[in-house]
């Protein structure tokens, strides 16, 4: 009796041994699961398209220490009568790889009260994604450092999307503070006055 192998049924069983391809792309949460989770209580979550002028970003790249890659961002508000209940910002920061999707929802004094990873794209690190290093962001301002292993405990095996993190969630504050909150800051001042 002669044998006949399926070259094709062993290599695919092996590369299935051996773990297949480095690859991982899982996304955890869409846009509209997050935010109905996120802000719960409130009455409406509304969105606003903002695009950032030269001023703008020449004043938001100053604080960052670099250069934005976008010129506009979408930010979620969400509104409880005529008092904002908070913001979101969805955006994406470059992993080791591939960029990493997260999302982080700030306060309207301009607080990290949230950060979750939405997709996430590389082979190894997500554990970004666990509370205890989410927990790291809550609380935090543009006042605050974002040190990588001083202020920010990175995750071990995870060091450079435990960076990626530490910038994307900055960046959120940032932009939420120059862009929305700051200009509503001035508007309630000058009228006042």
């Amino acid at each position: 009796m002669k044998t006949t192998f399926n070259w094709l049924a062993i290599f695919a069983a092996a590369v299935q041994l051996l773990g297949g391809p480095a690859r991982a792309d899982t996304t955890f949460w869409t846009p509209r699961e997050f935010l109905a989770d996120a802000f719960r209580t409130s009455k409406r979550v509304s969105f606003r398209e903002i695009s950032i002028g030269t001023a703008e970003r020449a004043r938001i790249e100053q604080r960052l220490g670099y250069r934005l890659a976008h010129d506009h961002y979408t930010v979620f508000i969400a509104n409880s009568d005529d008092r904002v209940d908070g913001y979101a910002l969805f955006d994406d920061e470059l992993g080791q790889h591939m960029p990493i999707t997260f999302a982080v929802t700030i306060s309207p004094a301009g607080a990290a009260v949230r950060q979750e990873i939405i997709a996430y794209r590389e082979p190894r690190g997500d554990e970004v994604r666990d509370e205890r290093f989410r927990r790291q962001f809550v609380g935090k301002t543009t006042r605050d450092p974002f040190s990588l292993g001083q202020d920010i405990a990175a995750v071990s095996g995870a060091t450079i999307s435990s960076r990626a993190m530490a910038i994307g969630v900055r960046r959120a504050l940032v932009l939420v503070e120059e862009l929305l909150i700051k200009p509503v800051q001035a508007a309630s001042t000058t009228a006042r006055r």
